[in-house]
């Protein structure tokens, strides 16, 4: 017998007699073919590619979410129709639908990977989730319309396997978006040594350990960490860190401006290599403080502290206090975010928690008088973004009068330190950097009294301490 009748006989065993069933199964069979073949066929190699590719691959995470709601529906109906047939009627026709959803999010899925230059273990191992899934729903809906003769509950098992896959799928996808440990990071100590009991991590007294991974984790390891490899990059380890992409090194230690990853993250938001991408916000400008600071000071994965920054971890912060309703001024406040100059932007939908004023846009023009405009919003501000602005000591007769104020950023600017105690009945205000400028420690010692004051910034200046041995422990206070 030759290959062509070998083949026409298992065709004969293994698929449906009936001509229609038949041709269903075939085209099964060649598209679940053509998924498996796809990762091989078009490889993520961690670049990007076209920006049309990126673009609709962009459509991907509100793709994904329409197979997940009707893959779930369909055993819910077919169980409901026992008790009402024509959900069990229904359900075919939704499974058809949740089949169709799949392969339009695995399309869209590679589309996004591929063009936007992801890659790594989690972005595979959610690839070819989405795989298995499309083509469980395949199988699913073959054995429901067209089910193998002589064998029972067929159907019921496939279903059931692909509702296992949909949901091992969703949790890479999770992990991809929030990290890796977004399922562990709250669990409780006892459920996550049962359920994962390699997930615990050595503690380290360091200041790489506790300041600067933990910026790292939150805002760059989902892009950059052990599932997704974007640019051949993982921040997810010392290790890592240092030895930099495809780019090249991102740290330079002892060289900042030298260094690509601070470079990144100060870039102006809407720049196209601006880090963190993808819409994500921004770093916190402590955040951008601390990491370019322990650059500067040699990049150390053993150093306890870096010169410059006192964190009292002794103290609680103080919980926010209510600032009132600043309704009133909701036009005024809607025109200015539409003009260009500084801007308030609100903390939260609650009027109450107060505004945040923003001077980025036009920091070299931003002065003493400007920052005078805003008294009558004094009482509404929680946080002052001054770095980098045209203010000088002149700026503290006006910054008195913000009550409620609770970080002042003053780094890069003209203070000198003289007036600096005018801040001290600010019985709200926790954090402080006065990083880059020219203060000294006769003009900073009435801060170190201010039992509310948690971080004080003063790396690069005349007043910047030596480093401290132990991060634990409190700050001292000067006492006179």
């Amino acid at each position: 017998m030759n290959a062509r009748g070998r083949l026409a006989l298992l065709a004969g065993r293994f698929l449906p007699r009936d001509r229609s069933a038949r041709v269903a199964w075939l085209a099964a069979l060649a598209l679940s073919a053509l998924l498996l073949l796809l990762p091989a066929l078009i490889r993520l190699d961690g670049r990007p590619h076209a920006d049309w590719q990126q673009f609709l691959g962009r459509f991907h995470p509100l793709a994904v979410h329409l197979p997940i709601g009707l893959l779930v529906l369909v055993p819910l109906l077919e169980i409901t129709g026992a008790f009402r047939p024509a959900l069990r009627e229904a359900a075919g026709f939704v499974l058809a639908l949740g089949l169709t959803a799949s392969l339009l999010a695995v399309a869209l899925g590679f589309l996004l990977a591929y063009g936007g230059g992801d890659a790594g273990p989690g972005v595979s191992r959610h690839l070819w989730g989405g795989i298995a899934l499309t083509i469980g729903s395949i199988l699913c809906l073959l054995a429901r319309s067209f089910p193998p003769e002589g064998a029972k509950g067929v159907y019921p098992a496939t279903l059931a396997c692909t509702l296992l896959a949909l949901v091992w799928t969703a949790h890479q996808g999770g992990s991809l978006t929030h990290g890796s440990s977004y399922l562990t990071q709250y669990m409780p100590a006892a459920l996550k040594r049962f359920a994962w009991p390699g997930s615990a991590t050595p503690s380290a007294n360091s200041f790489y350990a506790q300041r600067v991974d933990p910026i790292l984790d939150s805002n760059c390891v989902a892009c950059h960490g052990e599932g997704k490899v974007k640019g051949g990059l993982r921040l997810d380890s010392y290790a890592a860190l240092m030895k930099g992409g495809q780019d090249g090194l991102v740290i330079v230690a002892g060289q900042p401006d030298k260094s690509l990853l601070l470079q990144r993250i100060t870039l102006p938001a809407g720049h196209k290599q601006f880090m963190p991408a993808e819409g994500k916000p921004p770093l916190k400008q402590e955040e951008v403080a601390l990491i370019k600071a322990w650059i500067q000071q040699g990049a150390s994965s053993t150093a306890n502290a870096v010169a410059g920054f006192s964190i009292r971890e002794d103290r609680a912060e103080p919980p926010p206090q209510p600032v009132g309703d600043y309704s009133a001024f909701s036009a005024e406040i809607r025109r200015m975010d539409g003009a260009q100059g500084a801007k308030l932007r609100p903390v939260s939908s609650k009027p109450e928690d107060g505004l945040i004023l923003f001077t980025v846009d036009v920091a070299p023009s931003f002065g003493d008088a400007q920052l005078a405009q805003f008294q009558k919003f004094a009482p509404y501000i929680v946080e002052a973004e001054l770095g980098r602005t045209a203010v000088t000591d002149a700026s503290f007769d006006t910054l008195r009068q913000f009550t409620h104020l609770r970080a002042l950023h003053l780094e890069e600017t003209r203070v000198t330190g003289s007036g600096l105690d005018k801040l001290t009945p600010l019985s709200q205000l926790t954090y402080l950097n006065l990083s880059g400028t020219a203060v000294t420690e006769s003009a900073v010692a009435p801060l170190r009294l201010m039992n509310n004051l948690r971080r004080l910034y003063l790396y690069n200046t005349p007043a910047q301490p030596a480093p401290a041995a132990d991060l634990t422990r409190p700050i001292a206070r000067n006492t006179p």
